[in-house]
């Protein structure tokens, strides 16, 4: 509510200006004050031109701004507290822009992108190297363009109204351990047949049998043998896992278990294991794949911010 009403009175167009600016300002004023006292045409006739500069530089900024259409592109995944590229796609219905600086209005996220010219009726795509604080849902509200044309005194902006939500997952990090069923082995599985034509430890030699695939073929061995020889390796065994999260937790608490969770979970998944996740009122069922540590990674992040729309 309140992000609409600043909305609702924010002015169409905001003016910062900058330290050259300001002596040039403080120059101006000191030709105004000797104007006055002095009587000097010539000082008037300086203090004139002074003026009409920054009357220039209103009307020139401006004609910069207008008839802009700008468009976020937004990134597939993004970490806390790590860069990640924000492109915008920026486009002049007609005239010429320059000296844009494009960022996110009213927003944590750090980064802005520079186009140094906008040509009429060209479109041009320009990244910024922005970070998020912190995990979890975040509301962009619109973007800010800024133009220090034509001379540098004055920073004139414009937010163009783009609302659309940026999931940022769990920072990255790294696990000491991981979940307690790792460590279990089933008895026996080792010299268990059925076992014995995977990708794991090597298990023994035995000789190449007609049709079976040459690429198991340990050369060396076949050499010294004087027959064709094929490794038998350990089949890894898919295991499920069910990572939890604590609701009740808050805070910085919360924000390290579920980086410890998204840690288990790329450890997990990449070792061919499925990962499931409880967390309050989400519930993921297990499975394996990329698709599988995003929806978890996603999951992570909707923690503790459930009651946002």
């Amino acid at each position: 509510m309140w992000k609409r009403f600043k909305a609702w009175f924010r002015p169409p167009r905001q003016l910062k200006v900058t330290a050259s600016g300001r002596v040039y300002l403080l120059i101006t004023v000191g030709v105004g004050l000797g104007a006055l006292n002095t009587g000097n045409n010539l000082l008037y006739l300086v203090l004139g031109m002074l003026l009409s500069l920054i009357v220039a530089s209103g009307v020139l900024s401006e004609r910069s701004l207008r008839h802009l259409v700008v468009n976020r592109v937004m990134p597939d995944g993004v970490f806390a507290q790590e860069p990640f590229a924000m492109r915008y796609e920026i486009h002049r219905q007609e005239g010429r822009a320059f000296a844009l600086s494009i960022k996110e209005a009213d927003s944590p996220l750090t980064g802005e992108a520079w186009v140094p010219i906008v040509e009429s009726e060209t479109s041009r795509v320009v990244r910024a190297t922005c970070t998020a604080p912190k995990r979890g849902p975040l509301p962009l509200v619109g973007i800010k363009i800024t133009t220090l044309y034509p001379f540098g005194l004055f920073a004139k902006s414009r937010v163009i109204d783009m609302p659309e939500m940026l999931v940022v997952y769990p920072r990255r990090g790294f696990v000491c351990a991981d979940p307690s069923q790792l460590a279990s082995a089933h008895p026996g599985d080792g010299g268990n047949p059925r076992r014995r034509d995977g990708t794991g430890d090597l298990l023994g030699l035995r000789p190449l049998a007609d049709g079976e695939d040459a690429r198991h073929i340990h050369w060396l061995k076949s050499a010294a043998a004087s027959e064709l020889l094929r490794t038998e390796r350990e089949r890894e065994e898919r295991r499920q896992f069910v990572l939890e999260v604590d609701a009740s937790l808050t805070g910085d608490a919360l924000d390290r278990r579920c980086e410890e969770a998204a840690a288990q979970t790329q450890r997990l998944l990449s070792s061919g294991h499925e990962v499931g996740l409880r967390a309050g009122p989400r519930r993921l069922r297990a499975s394996a794949g990329p698709g599988q540590e995003r929806r978890v990674l996603t999951a992570l992040a909707w923690v503790g911010f459930e009651a946002l729309p």
